[in-house]
């Protein structure tokens, strides 16, 4: 092992032989040069570290100057010194979870264990993230990459959409933190790109009518997809745990909502009007061979999921502006211009709530929630036969 006093002249003296051979600095032990016997010279940089010998390129010659390459071993070296290995925290970060690693892992240990939205968090990184950051380092990723990809969709005019992407980046983040995967989460800092605005959208019973008559006479929409709109309206219940309601979860006059359906991960027990019988009476000949009561038309064996494009041609047709929870909204807001105490119009919404009481309190409001939801149900009878409530039959 040759130890020399390493200059620019001396390096460009240096004569590649028949083995690969280092050359080491006289002045700086443990700095050095290599040369390959087809006469390429890179600087070198040699160590102890957790009891054995290591070696660290530092970068070729003369790209990298002898005065640079220098600097940078005193580094290494000092690293070493305060207890460091940095070869091995080279190797680490070479071997660093990309993005798209960190992404699917993601996707598998949390999104789809724990979020019925998981598809749509799929979609988002599709479109917006992986074709930027498929190959990058999940520790390379700082706040100006994220601001980079928020700027992309809000100037395709879609700022609401940056807000749900930036909450994505941040919950992969906190979830690659939590595993060990990075260290940092970079949209801190970052601000929401869009104004949220909360909806407060109520229909009007005018508008309730002319949208119920819409569902009964567009042709494009068939009648098990209609039943859905109609199902959320009379019950109030969200969209998910409608068009998840399996026939084996109807008995009698109550439907009961799995706790892994309900969105606060508690059973709930719906009451079932007449009105909703009656709906359900007419489902039944058309999906009830199947295990669900709103099973789709066009792929059969599972329930219906394409809600929000039926949602659009609703509004073509029928000239009234909505979006699906509006009817659950407006169903709560009804039934409070009716007299029925918020308690009871929250318990039918099954609102998540907090304490001891919340555990056994959970089945105490049924005959409340009955009579509510009946009184519901014959009120948007009347708004669509035009009769007084008093005088309402069922409808399908």
């Amino acid at each position: 092992m040759a130890t020399i006093h390493l200059t620019d002249r001396k390096i460009q003296s240096l004569q590649a032989g028949h083995h690969q051979t280092d050359y080491w600095d006289r002045n700086l032990p443990g700095f050095g040069v290599r040369i390959t016997p087809r006469g390429r010279k890179s600087f070198v940089v040699m160590y102890y570290a957790r009891g054995g010998k290591r070696r660290m390129t530092l970068g070729p010659y003369p790209i990298l100057s002898l005065a640079e390459a220098r600097q940078r071993a005193r580094a290494v070296l000092h690293d070493v010194v305060t207890g460091n290995d940095p070869q091995a925290q080279k190797q680490a970060l070479r071997k660093a979870e990309s993005f798209e690693q960190l992404a699917a892992e993601y996707m598998e240990r949390h999104a789809k264990a724990k979020k019925r939205s998981w598809k749509e968090d799929g979609r988002n990184l599709e479109r917006d993230l992986l074709p930027y950051w498929k190959g990058r380092k999940a520790r390379e990723i700082v706040r100006r990459d994220v601001i980079l990809i928020l700027d992309r969709i809000v100037d395709r005019g879609a700022p609401i959409m940056a807000n749900r992407v930036r909450a994505l980046i941040s919950k992969i983040f906190n979830f690659g933190i939590g595993r060990d995967i990075v260290e940092y989460n970079p949209t801190i800092g970052v601000p929401r790109p869009g104004k949220e605005r909360q909806r407060d959208r109520v229909l009007t019973e005018g508008e309730i009518r002319t949208i119920w008559q819409t569902l009964d006479d567009l042709e494009s929409l068939d009648q098990v997809m209609a039943a859905t709109f109609k199902m959320r309206l009379l019950t109030a219940q969200r969209g998910i745990e409608v068009v998840t309601l399996r026939w084996k979860h109807i008995d009698g006059d109550w439907w009961t909502i799995p706790a892994d359906v309900a969105k606060n991960g508690l059973t709930h027990r719906v009451p079932l009007s007449p009105q909703t019988h009656s709906l359900l009476d007419e489902l039944h000949p058309i999906t009830g061979g199947t295990p669900w009561v709103f099973a789709s038309q066009r792929r059969p064996g599972t329930h219906i999921t394409a809600v929000q494009k039926a949602a659009e041609r609703i509004v073509r047709a029928s000239g009234v502006t909505f979006v699906c929870h509006d009817l659950r909204r407006t169903a709560a807001s009804f039934m409070t211009s009716m007299g029925i105490s918020r308690l009871v119009v929250s318990k039918i919404l099954n609102h998540v709530e907090s304490g001891v009481t919340a555990v056994y309190d959970r089945h105490s409001y049924d005959a409340e929630k009955r009579r509510a939801l009946v009184r519901w149900g014959g009120r948007v009878e009347s708004m669509l036969t035009g009769l007084e409530q008093d005088n309402v039959v069922r409808i399908a």
